[in-house]
Formats: structure tokens, sequence, C-alpha cells
């Protein structure tokens, strides 16, 4: 199944929501937005697109109602998330975790266009299986750009099979966060400024914490 969100943010109304498939989305204050499952996604086969937009002035925050819960469908155990953004204004993007259950394989696609004086913060909370399951896979590419100049490349795996995948200590949880124009002074992990502005920051572990 194929999930599409729009989110197109104007300043002084509500954003214009478009939704077709699995995937929902919800105002609940006049600058927040979140994403609802109207049915069970991402099973394996499943392909979820989500486009953001917010124009000079307006200000959106997106969040979601629950965590996302990756499974392995009939015939394939990869599904995949699409995310494009495009932003001259200001947007706040941290949804609830996305957990990687059983033997499932997740791929996140994430592609950042910001202009003007735009404003970003990008929070993304991942865990490899629920209580003793330790299987699964999922593959995070990041691309941002600034007025077409490049500002962030940025790849992560989690899993068997994966770049850090050792039998000494595989990290099985990820938290990433990106942040523009100002670095983060509050983010988990490790934090790295980037050459165009704003930063990166990263955390792996075990579980993901509280």
């Amino acid at each position: 199944m194929r999930s599409d969100v729009v989110v197109v943010a104007q300043p002084g109304r509500l954003s214009r929501i478009e939704c077709r498939g699995a995937l929902a989305a919800r105002h609940t204050e006049p600058d927040t937005v979140h994403l609802v499952s109207a049915a069970a996604t991402p099973l394996g086969g499943d392909t979820i697109v989500i486009r953001i937009i917010v124009e000079p002035g307006a200000r959106l925050r997106l969040r979601s109602a629950a965590a996302t819960v990756a499974l392995p469908g009939a015939t394939t155990t990869q599904s995949q998330a699409c995310w494009h953004i495009e932003a001259a204004g200001e947007l706040d993007v941290d949804p609830e975790p996305t957990i990687v259950a059983a033997d499932a394989r997740h791929l996140s696609e994430l592609t950042v266009c910001l202009e003007g004086i735009a404003r970003l913060r990008i929070r993304e909370r991942v865990q490899i299986g629920r209580t003793g399951e330790r299987e699964g896979f999922w593959s995070s590419v990041m691309r941002a750009d600034v007025a077409g100049t490049p500002l962030l490349r940025h790849r992560v795996e989690l899993g068997p099979a994966s770049v850090a995948d050792d039998v000494l200590g595989t990290p099985l949880a990820c938290v990433s966060e990106l942040r523009y124009p100002e670095p983060a002074t509050d983010a988990v992990g490790v934090t790295l400024d980037l050459t165009k502005g704003g930063s990166l920051s990263t955390w792996q572990g075990p579980r993901l914490y509280s």
C-alpha cells in the first residue's frame, strides 16, 4: 500500500492537509499537525510519502499521535518512508519513535530544501525490535540544502548486516537531530556544527532513553 500526506503551512491560517492511504494528518493546534495511522502501516511492501511545505512567515510543528511500528509483510519484509521538505518559514518535526519489529526492514529517506530565513529542527528516533527482538534493519538517508547549496549528507544504519553491526556491541537505537540555522545546545549525543550553519546531533545505544 502507498500512503501520501501533504501538509502546506501558510501564515495566518490553518495548514492545508491532503491525505491518501493508511496515514492521515489532523490539526491539533493552530500551528500543530499530528500524523495519525488510519490502518496498520508500514507493513512489508508499503511506501509512505510525506511532503511538507512551509511558506515564508509560516510556522509548523509536526508530531505523531503514537510510535510507528514497522512490521514484515506477507511477501516482503521491506517498507520505506520518503520525506520531502520545502521550508522558507519555521518548521519543527519531532514524531514519536519508529520501532522496527520482528525481521522487518525499514528504509527512510529525507530530503530538505531550505530557503530565505528558514528555521528548522528535525528529530528522528529509532529502535530496533520490541522486547527480546534484534532481527530488524533500519537505514536512513538525510540530504539537506540551503538555497541550493549542500548543508548535510548523512546516512545511518542499525541492525544485523548494518555498517555498525558488531558481535561485541551492536547499537539498536539511534537519535538524530538536525538544527538550522543555530546549532543545538540541548540535544543528546555528539553535536557537530555544520559549515553552512546549524548542527547535527547523533546518539546511539542499546535502547531509546525515556
